[in-house]
């Protein structure tokens, strides 16, 4: 799961342009995911230049095993 820190996002838009997932919506005051489409790929995470996102590997485990 992709969690936002809302107090330094911008809204600038390179989480939206690497995400391969269509997942991440940017709009005029918020920046949406929808972490069901989400892959886990982290490319948001890791092209965000001010680190306004983070992904939490735990709510991604696979809870059917």
């Amino acid at each position: 799961m992709i969690e936002i820190n809302r107090k330094i996002c911008d809204r600038c838009g390179c989480c939206v342009a690497v995400c391969e997932a269509d997942c991440i919506s940017v709009f005029e005051a918020l920046i949406e995911i929808d972490n069901s489409k989400c892959t886990g790929c982290k490319k948001c995470v890791w092209i965000c230049p001010l680190n306004a996102l983070a992904f939490d590997d735990l709510t991604n485990l696979d809870k059917s095993v």
